[in-house]
């Protein structure tokens, strides 16, 4: 990742910076929340594909590409604060979160001050195509967060409804972000939805990472607890297939299974863990979103060959190869 990251370091620094100069506020409290969330670390990576975008379309240079890809990392940063609260969240990136520090009504206020920031930011970039894209996407997203929210606990929740959810709350702040770069830059119609799909595929890929982890990883490397998910009522791939599976093959683990997801028993993780390598669910995820990641990679033809349409393709592997 690092090789990736020097492909468009000083454009990085600018989005770093901007970021500390955007987050600042005279309210004392704003400002430390605030403050608290720039220094906590993170991948970045929805800037990152910005910049990464914008310096394949020869674009690197415009200002506005900095601007957007710091309204991106707003927007994830605003939609991480209120998830927060609502899964009752205490760690993340490896430190408490800003919920478990400075309660839930302030975590909601400063989520939606850097809501606003975003927005003032995308004014500046002073395109309508990209306004129409990324007020699109936060609708799409805070649908997806609802209706992640009414199917907890869901043990009928079937893979093409998990799909729909994802799709909403991740991929498509990537596939915004993407695209929006792609439109700034002055592309043409087909580049702007090769980019837009390209970033569709690398989130779903993401968060299907996210969700193999969260029965796989450990909290060291995740910076956040793992069987979380569990602990939420969430049945994200791991459980669903193990689910579909178990009721099929495995009538003691399904009922186990059942049981642990609707008493949201995190007690249960071994078990459940052991469950859920057993029918081979981890590897099911894990071969989905390598299918993803190849989809993403794919669309990349588009763009004009270059390095950083290589590192475009590389960060598809870093996606579906990481630990964290």
């Amino acid at each position: 990742m690092q090789s990736i990251y020097q492909l468009v370091e000083t454009q990085f620094e600018a989005v770093n910076t901007l970021i500390l100069q955007q987050l600042h506020s005279q309210i004392a409290l704003v400002e430390d929340i605030s403050q608290y969330l720039a220094t906590g670390g993170g991948k970045r990576v929805r800037p990152l594909v910005v910049l990464l975008i914008a310096s394949a379309l020869d674009d690197a240079d415009n200002p506005c590409q900095v601007e957007l890809a710091t309204a991106i990392e707003f927007l994830h940063t605003a939609t991480l604060l209120h998830d927060d609260v609502v899964d009752v969240s205490s760690l993340r990136r490896g430190k408490p979160t800003a919920n478990a520090n400075w309660g839930n009504a302030s975590s909601v206020l400063v989520g939606d001050f850097v809501y606003s920031r975003a927005f003032q930011l995308m004014v500046s970039v002073g395109n309508l195509k990209v306004m129409q894209v990324l007020s699109d996407t936060t609708v799409k997203i805070a649908e997806g967060e609802v209706q992640q929210l009414a199917e907890i606990g869901n043990l009928a929740l079937d893979e093409p409804t998990y799909f729909d959810v994802i799709e909403r709350k991740t991929a498509q702040l990537f596939a915004g972000a993407c695209e929006s770069a792609a439109l700034v830059a002055g592309a043409d119609t087909a580049i702007s939805e090769a980019a837009r799909d390209y970033g569709k595929h690398l989130g779903l890929a993401f968060q299907l990472v996210d969700d193999y982890l969260d029965y796989a990883g450990d909290t060291e490397a995740l910076g956040k607890n793992v069987g979380d998910d569990l602990a939420e009522g969430k049945l994200t791939l791991p459980l669903i297939e193990a689910l579909r599976q178990t009721r099929e093959n495995d009538a003691e683990a399904h009922t186990e299974l059942s049981t642990a997801i609707a008493n949201k028993d995190l007690s249960k993780i071994s078990t459940i863990v052991e469950i859920v390598r057993a029918c081979h669910a981890l590897d099911y995820t894990r071969e989905a979103a390598k299918r993803h990641a190849e989809l993403a990679a794919s669309r990349l033809e588009a763009l004009p060959s270059s390095p950083l349409r290589d590192a475009l393709s590389e960060l598809c592997e870093f996606v579906v190869q990481r630990s964290f």
